[in-house]
């Protein structure tokens, strides 16, 4: 006897009609991940109508009759939990009757393969190895009470997901809708969280027909008749023509970079991955360093990998193939010798933000399986689900890298000699004497110098570095190494987005005496000009407007467009607020008072500013992970610096750490 369910969730207190094939008998329904029996019942004739519980958990369940099993979820009539679980169904129903000629989508390219396959069929359920249950077996013990959902209600399904905060995607998630994925995509965009604990996510489209009881994946755009009349819909791989949608866009990763290892599964358990970027808060507590490895066995099956450039020894995606410029790599694998066992490639883990939400992806299929036996992994889950599931709030300081440099790269330029560095006016003479930049003596490597003053110009910070070093690196939240340029002794800097009658748009410094110097972004050495003066005892300095203003260690705030730098001629504007750091954003000035953001408009009167909250990160440090000595960070000092770019503002601060926010 078998059986299969006519959908595959209902709500709480709702029914749910069976189908059986055979003469009927003892059936019991389980809550799979608890393993606990919740009814038992006499099915008689071809059907059997189940009524659930309003007080059942919900879950994902199986009828069971003899040996055969029909899985089904239970969704919340009302969400009792901020994190809701999706299980696979369409992609358990693609792998149901591999190899029967018409009936099953599998093996891939043979010619008798089914295009069409339909949910009203016995037989569904998860793979052999069981890719999804490691996970939910484990949620409940570990603390946390979720809510599921089947696949197919995310088909549409943008009025269920927006009552979560995350969504999790669990296992082998790999054939999804373009309802499917429009859905998720704009819960991503409003503020929703997802996290991957998958691989092969969403790599074939399928499209489903008879009120979502047949799927239909053709695989070839060339048999499939919507290619002609609808070519977005063509049921291929999502990065394939006529589509041409990559998955990456979405889950940040993708399996044309992932490997395969299908032909002896040991090779599994002797993969790990390298941990990349442990400053980062999904690491928090592990006790983990850059270049340990973690999470062996947890690589397999298939995987999911970014396209990579490497800069000394730290990864940064590159976008090439569709991965958001958003995307931070936190771990890595090279799986290219798994071409003898399947298919080489690579594996990644990261996170990246997709409109106002945060994505997580750990790029493999075996995550689940392994998390009761390994530390680690566990420690790193919970840090997800606890992190993404938070309450909407106060946006958080996200550690995006040093704020200082490292061990020098062999392939940083020579910085100049300080007799080198002559002032190239680019004005006319100014009133008042002007002295020239020069470089004070370099401190020791291991002194890892901090920067005075932080700027962003043409997408890249610049860092005035305590020691009289001009540093850059990329606005990234990857934890990109800092590259000398050049010498400052600039206490301040300043960036206009454009040019408005004075030098071109660039670097503007304020020295100690109170000079303002101009150099342009180059990433090379090139010469500081004296181009004006701030006002007396200057401590900060920003651009906007066409203008450049500056906050004083008397309190006050100064304008001074720029196309009377020359005459240098300030006005007053009302106070600083006690600002000690100051940059600009779109039409605001952003100031560091104390520990405190500060923003008023620029505006030419005594205008009030705003309190946006610390200048420090205050997310509670999760608690480390036994037997480790994980990072505990603590700030010291007071001297924070702030940038601001991309609706994002940037401090380094006293710790020798760098960390970005947004603004909502």
């Amino acid at each position: 006897m078998s059986l299969y369910a006519a959908a595959t969730s209902c709500a709480q207190g709702e029914t749910l009609r069976f189908h059986l094939l055979g003469s009927g008998g003892t059936i019991f329904v389980e809550d799979v991940p608890t393993g606990r029996v919740v009814l038992r019942d006499t099915a008689e004739g071809d059907t059997w109508t189940l009524k659930v519980g309003a007080d059942w958990p919900s879950s994902l369940y199986r009828a069971v009759v003899g040996n055969e099993s029909a899985y089904f979820v239970v969704r919340a009539s009302v969400p009792a939990s901020p994190v809701m679980v999706a299980i696979p169904f369409p992609t358990w129903e693609a792998y149901n009757r591999p190899g029967v000629p018409g009936e099953g989508l599998y093996q891939s390219e043979q010619p008798d393969r089914a295009v069409k396959v339909s949910f009203d069929r016995p037989g569904a359920g998860p793979q052999v190895e069981e890719w999804e249950l490691g996970l939910l077996r484990w949620l409940g013990p570990s603390g946390y009470a979720v809510d599921y959902c089947s696949g197919l209600d995310l088909h549409d399904g943008l009025d269920l997901l927006s009552r979560y905060r995350l969504l999790v995607i669990n296992g082998h998630d790999e054939y999804w809708s373009w309802e499917m994925r429009d859905a998720v995509e704009a819960f991503a965009r409003a503020g929703g969280n997802i996290a991957i604990f998958s691989g092969n996510t969403c790599w074939w489209q399928v499209r489903f027909e008879d009120d979502l009881r047949t799927m239909v994946c053709y695989r070839d755009a060339v048999a499939d008749p919507l290619s002609r009349t609808d070519p977005g819909r063509t049921t291929v791989e999502w990065p394939s023509d006529p589509v041409n949608r990559p998955e990456n866009t979405l889950t940040g990763l993708t399996f044309r970079n992932g490997a395969g290892c299908w032909v002896d599964s040991r090779v599994m358990s002797q993969e790990s991955y390298t941990a990349r970027f442990t400053d980062h808060w999904v690491y928090a507590g592990t006790g983990l360093r850059d270049g340990d490895t973690f999470g062996r066995g947890a690589l397999g099956y298939e995987t999911d990998a970014a396209d990579l450039e490497w800069l000394d020894g730290v990864p940064r995606a590159t976008g090439r193939d569709g991965t958001p410029p958003s995307f931070v790599v936190l771990a890595t694998a090279d799986l290219s010798h798994w071409r003898r066992y399947g298919r080489g490639g690579a594996a990644t883990m990261g996170v990246h933000r997709l409109g106002a939400g945060t994505i997580f992806n750990a790029g493999t299929i075996n995550w689940g399986n392994t998390l009761a036996t390994d530390p680690i992994l566990s420690h790193i889950t919970h840090n997800v689900l606890t992190h993404l599931s938070r309450p909407l709030g106060p946006p958080l300081w996200e550690d995006i890298g040093p704020s200082g440099p490292g061990r020098p790269s062999s392939e940083a330029p020579l910085l100049p000699t300080p007799e080198s560095r002559r002032s190239t006016p680019a004005m006319p003479a100014m009133a008042a004497p002007l002295v020239t930049a020069v470089s004070p003596t370099a401190p020791p490597e291991e002194s890892q110098p901090q920067p005075v003053a932080l700027v962003v110009c043409e997408n890249r910070l610049f860092a005035a570095r305590a020691d009289g070093v001009l540093s850059t690196r990329d606005l990234s939240g990857q934890n990109l190494p800092w590259r000398p340029i050049d010498t400052t002794d600039a206490l301040a800097l300043a960036a206009p987005r454009e040019a408005h009658g004075g030098p071109p748009a660039g670097l503007y410094g304020l020295a100690p005496d109170g000079t303002i110097r101009y150099r342009d972004p180059v990433l090379t050495s090139t010469p500081w000009a004296d181009v004006s003066r701030a006002p007396e005892h200057a401590t900060g300095l920003a651009a906007a407007d066409e203008a450049l203003f500056a906050v004083t260690s008397d309190d006050e705030l100064w304008h001074l467009p720029i196309r009377r730098l020359t005459d240098a001629t300030w006005a007053r504007m009302g106070t600083g607020e006690g600002a000690t750091s100051l940059t600009a954003m779109n039409g605001r000035l952003y100031a560091i008072a104390g520990d405190r953001v500060l923003t008023r408009p620029v505006n030419r009167h005594n205008t009030d500013w705003t309190d946006l909250g610390p200048a420090r990160p205050t997310t509670t440090p999760a608690p480390t992970l036994s037997g480790h000595d994980g990072p505990t960070p603590t700030l010291s000092g007071s001297r924070i610096v702030l940038a601001a770019a991309s609706g994002r503002l940037v401090i380094a601060t006293p710790d020798g750490r760098l960390y970005w926010r947004s603004l909502s």
